[in-house]
């Protein structure tokens, strides 16, 4: 019988990669850094084989979709950011197995699911720029999520979450869950983008993320999912929000009473709200 150990919502914002180079932005996103090794390292104690990322980057317009690739290995530049992510190099091995079963467990809830183990379906930057600090010496196997949903109820994402609990459980090995995506996601005007390095784009945003947090902390998870479509809507939740739907469906939804440990505390990046923070784990697990 497998085990889910770590859940986790976290950042994966392109400047942690601008971070790491030479020059004016040289250690801006150390904190996320440092928050993803140490998400990392919790994970390798809890013995996690295999890490699920929800990533928010992989955009598709029809069914749920999983990356069940054997490897992943390449040179990666970001189509949307090419002044932030160029020529980064990744190698991952995936875990077909798992997606297999995840596939035929979530079809069960009654959505559309596919596996797919295409060696030239790539992953997006959600999966690749978290697992750069987590996973340099391949420790864990990769699965990646399709969570940039355009056509896509909130709903159905829960019982994505749900089926996927059924799916570790019938694994033979030790999952952690990622929701890779931000809190508020409105990006910086163009002409504005010196500001907005560091800064959000709205106080607005500044505020309700500022309010969901607290209420993350407080365990608040019955109100907060009945203001996620809202919060999606009004904040611009990046893909939706439905990585954080996912997530959420994982723990329990509106029955999740545990409140986050914040490992790296909310920051603003290019307008948008991010955080690192891990979701302790609800008692039958």
């Amino acid at each position: 019988m497998g085990k889910l150990a770590l859940a986790a919502k976290i950042t994966h914002v392109p400047s942690m990669y601008l971070s790491e180079l030479p020059g004016p932005t040289n250690g801006i996103r150390q904190a996320a850094i440092d928050g993803h090794i140490e998400i990392g390292r919790r994970c390798r104690e809890l013995g996690v084989d295999t890490i699920v990322v929800f990533d928010s980057h992989w955009l598709v317009n029809s069914a749920f979709h999983i990356n069940s690739g054997a490897h992943f290995e390449g040179v990666y530049t970001s189509n949307e950011l090419p002044h932030f992510i160029q020529d980064m190099e990744f190698d991952y091995d995936g875990n077909p197995e798992l997606g297999e079963i995840m596939q035929e467990e979530i079809a069960k809830t009654g959505i559309r699911v596919q596996s797919h183990n295409i060696k030239s379906l790539e992953l997006e930057y959600g999966t690749l720029v978290p697992m750069r600090y987590m996973n340099k010496d391949k420790h864990f196997k990769v699965v990646s999520v399709s969570a940039f949903l355009t056509s896509h109820e909130l709903e159905d994402s829960r019982k994505f979450g749900e089926g996927l609990v059924k799916a570790i459980e019938k694994y033979d090995g030790t999952v952690a869950i990622f929701a890779s995506g931000s809190l508020s996601h409105r990006f910086i005007w163009d002409r504005e983008y010196k500001r907005g390095m560091d800064a959000y784009t709205r106080e607005w945003d500044r505020q309700v993320d500022k309010h969901v947090v607290g209420m993350w902390e407080r365990g608040e998870w019955a109100e907060f999912v009945e203001m996620l479509p809202e919060y999606a809507e009004y904040c611009f939740g990046e893909g939706g929000m439905h990585d954080t739907a996912m997530l959420l469906g994982v723990l329990g939804w509106d029955q999740y009473n545990k409140g986050v440990e914040i490992i790296t505390p909310a920051f603003p990046s290019s307008g948008t709200g991010q955080i690192n923070a891990i979701f302790p784990l609800p008692d039958h697990f």
